[in-house]
């Protein structure tokens, strides 16, 4: 240390002369107290004021120049000198010098400027302002078709300098994107593959980068997918595999690059993924069987590239997704489940699913989840399940297959996600299915259930779904049994609830239930419809003039129901109902205004 003071004290003489050698043997003091201990060397050079005298040492015909800038570069792998590098006027001189032809002196002045700007608002902020990340993409531009080891040195500090100048930071990383950095570094990613450190320094880069969603456009008109693949199967090592997928993985979020991905045979690596960690027990391959699986689903999310990887049902990504189910691993379970939902996206593909026998499959891994389950996996599974309902045709055969009954098994659920994608379930079952609308709407403990969630306030879409396979069991019934159910359930206040909705189809899907309750049993309904205040509710509908034509049609065909009940005919007559319906008889929809002048006729007669 008494070294390094006596060396500071000469370079501050000696900084002011022009003595190179006495200039150098100081420097070279620096760069060993800094070797062998530098944040106890960076202190003593803080506290005797050097690096406001390091500026005029920056001097591009001098041969010190390198020296200065690996001591400014050592000096600023501290964090507290980072910001007092800035405040010496370093920043101004370092730009300079990456205008040199000199390779030793880009070297330094790239890892200077690179660590200044190591998670430093202040470093970014001084080398945005003197432009220096333009000179360095320039720089890369040049460069990055000679493989030279001395080059591949070059250009690694220099993406080293651009990732550390806009880690984490939006704006910067749109300055980099709007340079044309991306095709750049793809560029240089496959000419450089052999090299680990510069293909480390390209995967961190584009892993800051894929994060914003501009980039996507530029990462699509390159050819990153067939880069990153290839560079995949080459890899061993547990980490390197890592690095890779965190570039995918937001990558894999634009459709375009998924279809890029799946076509430069990214689902075949995974899937030899998967095949290699299933059965491991350490942690890194639960991390990768984990990963994999997850960025295949992904995958699955684009509508082409899953409909690419369908094959008509015949592919063998698609079959060996298939095989995941029955497997014994939690995480393959859960992943193979949300392909299926995934794969289910159309009608074509669902029938054939349906078809080829995977109900079965899904309600073995359920029956398997019922106690003590676990909830990612019921989730997925319920999930495929409510997909596959959709089409028409495929209604009868599930609930042929035992599909409610299997379903109604997670009625205990206390987990909302869990308890939503039941009811979605059910309710795609029962479209247009009257036997079994009927079965499960005199089903006491379903219909029990279904009031209960009807009032999970915590759970809005619980909530919802609870209403709409309510008022469903009604609809698809018919059935005076379930309408009888549902009123001594005490589900009627509910669908009145539900008639006020903002979604229109939630309140029409309540009106025609309200209105099927009230013909095939009005007199059991009539306390209820009382106690709910429905005849205020219509009245509210009818006089808005937001609400829908069917809205509007609906509540008057339900007016007309009721009036066979005293209380509620009363309610009517009191709130003057013939002044709101004479209006709508003007009204542009001919149904409505059709509608209006039947209404008023039975109003005038029954007054």
């Amino acid at each position: 240390m008494d070294n390094l003071s006596e060396a500071l004290e000469k370079l501050k003489l000696a900084s002011t002369d022009t003595a190179t050698d006495s200039v150098e043997s100081c420097l070279d003091c620096l760069l060993k107290a800094l070797t062998n201990n530098n944040t106890e060397a960076s202190v003593k050079i803080q506290e005797m004021g050097i690096l406001p005298l390091l500026p005029t040492l920056l001097n591009p015909q001098s041969s010190c120049t390198p020296k200065v800038a690996n001591i400014i570069a050592e000096v600023a792998k501290n964090e507290f000198m980072r910001s007092t590098c800035v405040e010496a006027g370093l920043i101004p001189p370092l730009i300079q010098l990456l205008n040199s032809t000199d390779q030793e002196v880009l070297l330094q002045t790239g890892r200077a400027l690179g660590n200044i700007c190591y998670d430093s608002h202040e470093g970014r902020s001084a080398v945005d302002l003197a432009g220096g990340a333009q000179i360095v993409a320039e720089h890369i531009k040049s460069l990055f078709q000679n493989t030279e080891p001395e080059n591949e040195k070059l250009l690694t500090v220099f993406c080293g300098m651009l990732m550390n100048y806009s880690n984490d930071n939006d704006s910067l990383q749109a300055q980099l994107i709007n340079m044309g950095v991306i095709p750049t570094l793809v560029k240089l990613l496959g000419i450089h593959s052999h090299n680990t450190a510069l293909t480390e320094m390209c995967l961190i880069a584009f892993g800051n980068l894929a994060e914003l969603e501009s980039s996507k456009e530029q990462f699509a008109s390159t050819n990153i997918a067939e880069e990153l693949v290839r560079l995949f199967q080459k890899q061993t090592e547990h980490e390197k595999k890592e690095m890779i997928f965190e570039v995918l993985a937001p990558l894999a979020e634009n459709d375009l690059i998924k279809l890029q991905l799946v076509e430069a045979g990214l689902v075949e690596c995974l899937l030899d993924v998967v095949a290699q960690t299933v059965d491991g027990e350490r942690e890194e391959d639960i991390a990768q069987l984990k990963t994999a699986s997850d960025l295949m689903v992904l995958l699955l999310l684009g509508d082409e590239s899953m409909q690419k990887l369908f094959e008509g049902g015949k592919g063998s990504v698609f079959q060996r997704v298939l095989s995941w189910i029955p497997s014994h691993n939690h995480q393959l379970q859960l992943a193979g489940a949300l392909a299926i939902a995934n794969f289910a996206r159309n009608d074509g593909n669902c029938i054939h699913m349906v078809d080829t026998g995977i109900v079965q499959k899904l309600l073995e891994l359920l029956d398997r989840h019922v106690e003590e389950g676990n909830v990612t996996v019921q989730h997925a599974a319920l999930s495929a399940l409510r997909n596959l309902a959709i089409p028409v045709v495929n209604k009868s055969k599930m609930l042929s297959a035992g599909v409610a009954d299997v379903v109604l098994k997670f009625l205990q659920s206390e987990m909302p996600p869990v308890q939503f994608k039941l009811l979605g379930t059910l309710r795609m079952l029962i479209d247009t299915q009257a036997e079994a609308a009927d079965q499960l709407g005199t089903n006491g403990k379903l219909v029990e259930r279904l009031v209960e969630w009807c009032e999970a306030k915590d759970h809005a879409g619980v909530m919802g779904e609870s209403n709409r396979l309510l008022s469903a069991l009604i609809r698809h019934s018919k059935s005076k049994e379930v309408v009888r159910s549902v009123i001594q359930g005490g589900g009627v206040k509910h669908l009145v609830t539900m008639a006020t909705s903002e979604h229109m189809i939630m309140q029409n899907e309540a009106l025609v239930a309200l209105g099927l309750i009230a013909a095939l049993d009005l007199v059991a309904a009539e306390k209820d419809f009382v106690g709910a205040n429905l005849v205020t509710v219509l009245h509210k509908l009818l006089s808005d003039e937001r609400s829908a034509p069917e809205i509007k049609y609906n509540s008057m065909i339900l007016i007309c129901a009721v009036m066979g009940s005293e209380p509620l005919h009363k309610e009517v007559q009191s709130l003057a109902f013939i002044d709101v319906v004479s209006k709508l008889r003007a009204h542009e929809n001919k149904t409505v205004s059709h509608q209006a002048s039947l209404t008023e006729q039975r109003l005038t007669a029954q007054s």
